[in-house]
């Protein structure tokens, strides 16, 4: 049985959350941890194959990655673009009761 092999770019984000590290992408709405910032992207890279696997064994490539944003031009799928990746900061008033 012939293999064949697709080949995507995903934006990445790996943020560390205490003494944990988190990798997430938008394209696909995945994350996953690791202990170090090279575990979370093994595990990453591990999660994005299984999440394929599991798309197309039930059939829904096209629906789930239309569903998230992708489109589909020839036979191929094109995932969105993050235009923008800052960090803002926000000041949010609070008010609180006095007892």
């Amino acid at each position: 049985m012939k293999h064949s092999q697709i080949k995507f770019s995903l934006p990445v984000t790996i943020i560390r959350e205490d003494k944990s590290f988190i990798a997430y992408t938008p394209t696909l709405d995945i994350s996953t941890a690791g202990d170090t910032f090279e575990e979370a992207q093994q595990r990453f890279e591990e999660l994005v194959e299984i999440f394929f696997e599991e798309i197309i064994e039930k059939g829904t490539v096209e629906q789930v990655l239309t569903n998230l944003g992708w489109q589909k031009r020839s036979k191929t799928f094109i995932p969105p673009s993050v235009i923008s990746h800052t960090t803002e900061t926000f000041s949010i008033p609070t008010h609180l009761n006095p007892s």
